[in-house]
Protein backbone atom coordinates (compact mmCIF):
# COMPACT_ATOMS: atom_id res chain seq x y z
CA UNK A 1 0.00 0.00 0.00
CA UNK A 2 1.37 3.39 -0.94
CA UNK A 3 1.49 6.30 1.46
CA UNK A 4 -1.11 8.18 -0.60
CA UNK A 5 -3.54 5.22 -0.45
CA UNK A 6 -2.90 4.91 3.27
CA UNK A 7 -3.65 8.59 3.87
CA UNK A 8 -6.97 8.31 2.02
CA UNK A 9 -7.96 5.39 4.26
CA UNK A 10 -6.81 7.17 7.43
CA UNK A 11 -8.88 10.24 6.54
CA UNK A 12 -11.87 7.89 6.18
CA UNK A 13 -10.99 6.34 9.59
CA UNK A 14 -10.79 2.89 8.02
CA UNK A 15 -9.74 0.45 10.77
CA UNK A 16 -7.43 -1.49 8.44
CA UNK A 17 -5.54 1.72 7.81
CA UNK A 18 -4.44 1.86 11.44
CA UNK A 19 -2.81 -1.57 11.12
CA UNK A 20 -1.06 -0.55 7.91
CA UNK A 21 0.05 2.74 9.48
CA UNK A 22 1.54 0.86 12.43
CA UNK A 23 3.25 -1.73 10.21
CA UNK A 24 4.77 0.94 7.97
CA UNK A 25 6.08 3.33 10.62
CA UNK A 26 6.32 1.70 14.06
CA UNK A 27 9.99 0.68 13.81
CA UNK A 28 11.29 4.06 12.71
CA UNK A 29 9.09 5.96 15.18
CA UNK A 30 10.15 3.65 17.99
CA UNK A 31 13.81 4.30 17.13
CA UNK A 32 13.29 8.05 17.46
CA UNK A 33 11.34 7.66 20.71
CA UNK A 34 13.80 5.20 22.26
CA UNK A 35 16.70 7.55 21.63
CA UNK A 36 14.99 10.07 23.90
CA UNK A 37 13.17 7.73 26.31
CA UNK A 38 15.83 5.27 27.37
CA UNK A 39 13.41 2.91 29.14
CA UNK A 40 11.98 0.40 26.64
CA UNK A 41 8.59 0.02 28.36
CA UNK A 42 8.14 3.79 28.63
CA UNK A 43 9.15 4.18 24.98
CA UNK A 44 6.56 1.58 23.96
CA UNK A 45 3.89 3.50 25.88
CA UNK A 46 4.90 6.71 24.13
CA UNK A 47 4.75 4.89 20.77
CA UNK A 48 1.14 3.94 21.47
CA UNK A 49 0.35 7.55 22.39
CA UNK A 50 1.97 8.71 19.16
CA UNK A 51 -0.17 6.44 16.99
CA UNK A 52 -3.33 7.57 18.79
CA UNK A 53 -2.33 11.21 18.22
CA UNK A 54 -1.65 10.56 14.54
CA UNK A 55 -5.02 8.85 14.15
CA UNK A 56 -6.98 11.53 16.03
CA UNK A 57 -5.17 14.52 14.51
CA UNK A 58 -4.87 13.43 10.90
CA UNK A 59 -7.08 16.35 9.87
CA UNK A 60 -4.36 18.76 11.03
CA UNK A 61 -1.84 17.25 8.57
CA UNK A 62 -1.29 19.57 5.62
CA UNK A 63 0.60 18.17 2.62
CA UNK A 64 1.62 21.64 1.49
CA UNK A 65 3.54 22.16 4.74
CA UNK A 66 5.63 18.99 4.55
CA UNK A 67 5.82 15.27 4.08
CA UNK A 68 3.66 12.90 6.11
CA UNK A 69 6.73 11.10 7.46
CA UNK A 70 8.17 14.38 8.75
CA UNK A 71 4.84 15.20 10.40
CA UNK A 72 4.66 11.88 12.27
CA UNK A 73 8.34 12.03 13.27
CA UNK A 74 7.67 15.44 14.82
CA UNK A 75 4.68 14.04 16.70
CA UNK A 76 6.88 11.21 18.03
CA UNK A 77 9.68 13.58 19.01
CA UNK A 78 7.37 16.11 20.67
CA UNK A 79 5.43 13.42 22.54
CA UNK A 80 8.72 11.98 23.80
CA UNK A 81 9.89 15.38 24.98
CA UNK A 82 6.54 15.97 26.71
CA UNK A 83 6.97 12.64 28.48
CA UNK A 84 10.52 13.52 29.57
CA UNK A 85 9.32 16.81 31.02
CA UNK A 86 6.33 15.34 32.87
CA UNK A 87 6.41 15.21 36.66
CA UNK A 88 5.44 11.52 36.76
CA UNK A 89 8.33 10.55 34.51
CA UNK A 90 10.83 12.65 36.46
CA UNK A 91 9.66 11.14 39.74
CA UNK A 92 10.07 7.59 38.44
CA UNK A 93 13.59 8.41 37.25
CA UNK A 94 14.55 9.57 40.73
CA UNK A 95 13.58 6.19 42.12
CA UNK A 96 15.77 4.03 39.86
CA UNK A 97 18.15 1.64 41.56
CA UNK A 98 21.86 1.79 40.77
CA UNK A 99 21.60 -1.50 38.82
CA UNK A 100 19.41 0.24 36.27
CA UNK A 101 22.04 2.86 35.53
CA UNK A 102 24.42 0.26 34.11
CA UNK A 103 21.60 -1.01 31.86
CA UNK A 104 20.73 2.52 30.79
CA UNK A 105 24.32 3.21 29.79
CA UNK A 106 24.51 -0.05 27.85
CA UNK A 107 21.23 0.70 26.07
CA UNK A 108 22.39 4.21 25.27
CA UNK A 109 25.51 2.86 23.57
CA UNK A 110 23.46 0.33 21.58
CA UNK A 111 21.00 3.03 20.52
CA UNK A 112 23.60 5.00 18.63
CA UNK A 113 23.87 2.01 16.30
CA UNK A 114 20.08 1.65 16.03
CA UNK A 115 19.70 5.28 15.06
CA UNK A 116 21.00 4.44 11.63
CA UNK A 117 17.96 2.18 11.19
CA UNK A 118 16.05 5.26 10.07
CA UNK A 119 18.96 6.09 7.75
CA UNK A 120 19.70 9.61 8.87
CA UNK A 121 22.91 9.22 10.84
CA UNK A 122 25.15 8.92 7.79
CA UNK A 123 23.69 12.09 6.31
CA UNK A 124 24.04 14.02 9.56
CA UNK A 125 27.73 13.02 9.72
CA UNK A 126 28.28 14.83 6.39
CA UNK A 127 27.23 18.16 7.88
CA UNK A 128 29.54 20.77 9.39
CA UNK A 129 30.60 20.02 12.98
CA UNK A 130 28.47 22.87 14.37
CA UNK A 131 25.43 21.50 12.51
CA UNK A 132 26.05 18.02 13.90
CA UNK A 133 26.19 19.48 17.38
CA UNK A 134 23.00 21.53 16.95
CA UNK A 135 21.00 18.71 15.35
CA UNK A 136 22.20 16.28 18.01
CA UNK A 137 20.97 18.57 20.79
CA UNK A 138 17.69 19.63 19.19
CA UNK A 139 16.51 16.44 17.54
CA UNK A 140 18.24 13.52 19.18
CA UNK A 141 18.58 14.74 22.75
CA UNK A 142 15.33 16.70 22.81
CA UNK A 143 16.71 20.09 23.81
CA UNK A 144 14.62 23.17 23.16
CA UNK A 145 16.23 25.91 21.12
CA UNK A 146 16.63 27.94 24.31
CA UNK A 147 18.36 25.02 26.09
CA UNK A 148 20.65 24.47 23.09
CA UNK A 149 21.46 28.18 23.14
CA UNK A 150 22.51 27.95 26.77
CA UNK A 151 24.40 24.67 26.29
CA UNK A 152 26.40 26.01 23.34
CA UNK A 153 26.71 29.55 24.75
CA UNK A 154 25.26 31.01 21.56
CA UNK A 155 22.48 33.58 21.12
CA UNK A 156 19.02 32.09 20.60
CA UNK A 157 18.64 33.79 17.22
CA UNK A 158 21.90 32.23 16.03
CA UNK A 159 20.73 28.77 17.10
CA UNK A 160 17.46 29.25 15.20
CA UNK A 161 19.22 30.47 12.05
CA UNK A 162 21.90 27.78 12.13
CA UNK A 163 19.30 25.09 12.80
CA UNK A 164 17.31 26.21 9.76
CA UNK A 165 20.49 26.29 7.63
CA UNK A 166 21.58 22.88 8.89
CA UNK A 167 18.19 21.36 8.12
CA UNK A 168 18.38 22.85 4.62
CA UNK A 169 21.85 21.30 4.18
CA UNK A 170 20.44 17.97 5.36
CA UNK A 171 17.56 18.28 2.88
CA UNK A 172 20.09 18.86 0.10
CA UNK A 173 21.94 15.68 1.07
CA UNK A 174 18.66 13.78 1.19
CA UNK A 175 17.47 15.47 -2.01
CA UNK A 176 14.07 16.24 -0.41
Amino acid sequence: MSQEELLVLIYKKDEKAFTHLYDMYSKSLFSVIHVLIKNREEAEDVLQDVFVKIWKNIDSYNESKGRFYTWIINIARNTSIDKLRSKDYNNTQKNLSSDNFVNLLDESNKLSHKLDAIGIQEFVKKLKPKCIEIINLLFFKGYTQQEASEELAMPLGTIKTQNRNCINDLRNYLKV
